[in-house]
């Protein structure tokens, strides 16, 4: 058993898609109409394209809003990105404008770091030593 798909709900799939691509460098891999301005939506890593794919899932259900709103008071992250430097990425996205809720954090085993995606979530980068 593997990994083959996971999802982040977005509030905006076209803006989710700019941010992913643009700001976090992943690539688009399926951009596929599936009715009422949807798409299924999936980006996956530069470095592992035939990898897992995330897909940027719209956030219309009525449970997704107090889910995430949830998470995002508690400080819970959505979702964990793994990261060679998790120093050099805070730094590489800050300047690209992005607003971290937790700074570099080192816990011994591993760095740590929380952003806000821009559409709803919180994302945490981790450097596994």
């Amino acid at each position: 058993m593997r990994i083959h798909l996971t999802s982040v709900f977005v509030d905006d799939q076209r803006a989710a898609l700019e941010f992913y691509t643009g700001v976090l460098g992943f690539q688009l891999h399926h951009d596929i109409p599936v009715g009422d301005g949807a798409s299924w939506l999936t980006v996956v890593s530069p470095d592992d394209p035939d990898g897992a794919q995330l897909l940027l899932e719209p956030s219309g259900h009525p449970a997704v809003k107090p889910y995430r709103d949830a998470l995002v008071e508690d400080g819970i992250p959505l979702a964990q990105f793994a990261v060679d430097d998790v120093n050099a990425e805070y730094q590489r996205l800050t300047e690209h404008g992005v607003v971290f809720t937790q700074p570099p954090t080192d816990l011994g085993e591993v760095v740590i770091a929380v952003f806000d995606d821009t559409c709803g979530n919180l994302i945490q980068i981790v450097d596994a030593r």
